[in-house]
């Protein structure tokens, strides 16, 4: 049997595989698992004052430990928390194969060995529908208002006279960038009967009639009553939501944003919201954690998340299942299933 390396720490590797995943792994593969022993030994203590806003990490793998574990493996398992895997594995021939249980493998892997007939995987699309489903239910949420009637509720109040929600159905939605996790909540936007517009510069006519979409310029599709944003992290994307488009936003405008911090005049949408004309969903953040003051932490049409929309129980344990699978078809026939990461994407990949 091919050896497989598991480079994730016994914790990630509880969140991230489940019971026939494991099973699937011993069945095909002769396993290599990282034990406690491998697990990096966290940071000396910093002064409290330096990590009063510090953001508790998971442990994870420790660097050093790479070398032994990958020796004779052809493929590698990875999720987060685990290193940079250098080019310098594959100096002599390496590995075959790379399993990414976890989302973008750009800070994971160097694109050079893609040329040396690695094939990598990413669980990014399974990731995306879980996305998808949080994008959902940001829409509804604050189309409907609920927080603001969550809060009168909780303040001793009843029916409000000054306000009512209003319904996703038929309404328009602007997508701006045409990536897994848009297109998982296109699938979910289908009972609703949307108009959805979207932007992106790689979306073809044909594609976007595939997807029962249309093709629209930044401008049209970011001045819809909807707003979602989905873009990868890269130079073209800063900014690319700029006060200006914020500003032509119809009042009463629901935003979400689950894809990058940066992509959004972060400033410019909490100006507006702040001011009650427009209601946003904040799962990404620049920088990460945010720190806000007190008005922006009490309005009640925001909804702020700690970068989850991804994260939930279900997603969780079904990456390393989704990624084996195609790995398994790619060693058997050549198959290239949907975690497949293609080269020629890589440089507009999240």
């Amino acid at each position: 049997m091919p050896k497989l390396a598991a480079l994730i720490t016994p914790e990630r590797a509880a969140d991230v595989i489940d019971p026939e995943t494991r099973h699937l792994l011993e069945t095909h593969f002769e396993v290599v698992w990282a034990t406690a022993e491998h697990v990096a030994r966290p940071r000396s203590a910093e002064p409290a004052a330096a990590t009063a806003t510090a953001v508790a990490r998971p442990a994870a793998l420790d660097p050093a430990a790479v070398p032994a574990l990958v020796e004779g493996a052809e493929v590698l398992l990875t999720s987060w928390g685990t290193p940079r895997l250098g080019k310098e594995l594959w100096a002599g021939g390496g590995p075959k194969v790379v399993a990414h249980a976890a989302g973008s493998v750009k800070n994971l892997i160097d694109p050079s060995i893609l040329g040396q007939g690695v094939a990598v995987f990413s669980a990014g699309s399974r990731i995306a529908w879980s996305v998808g489903e949080y994008c959902l239910a940001a829409m509804l949420t604050l189309a409907r208002r609920l927080p603001r009637f969550d809060s009168a509720v909780r303040a001793g109040g009843w029916k409000q006279s000054a306000f009512r929600g209003h319904e996703l159905a038929g309404a328009k939605v602007g997508i701006i960038g045409a990536s897994s996790t848009a297109r998982a909540l296109i699938t979910l936007l289908e009972p609703f009967n949307c108009d959805i517009a979207v932007y992106d510069p790689y979306l073809t006519t044909d594609r976007a009639t595939q997807l029962g979409v249309r093709k629209a310029t930044l401008e049209e599709a970011a001045s819809s009553p909807f707003l979602t944003i989905h873009v990868p992290n890269v130079p073209e994307t800063k900014g690319m939501i700029t006060r200006r488009l914020i500003e032509n936003l119809p009042d009463g405008a629901v935003v979400v944003n689950s894809s990058r911090g940066p992509a959004i005049d972060q400033q410019a949408l909490l100006d507006h919201a702040l001011d009650g004309r427009i209601y946003a969903a904040l799962d990404v953040y620049d920088p990460e954690p945010p720190i806000f003051n007190p008005s922006t932490l009490k309005a009640t049409n925001l909804l702020l998340t700690p970068h989850v929309a991804g994260d939930t129980e279900e997603g969780h344990l079904a990456l390393a299942g989704y990624v084996l699978q195609d790995v398994l078809r790619w060693l058997g026939d050549g198959t290239r299933g949907p975690s497949f990461v293609d080269p020629s994407t890589w440089s507009i990949a999240a």
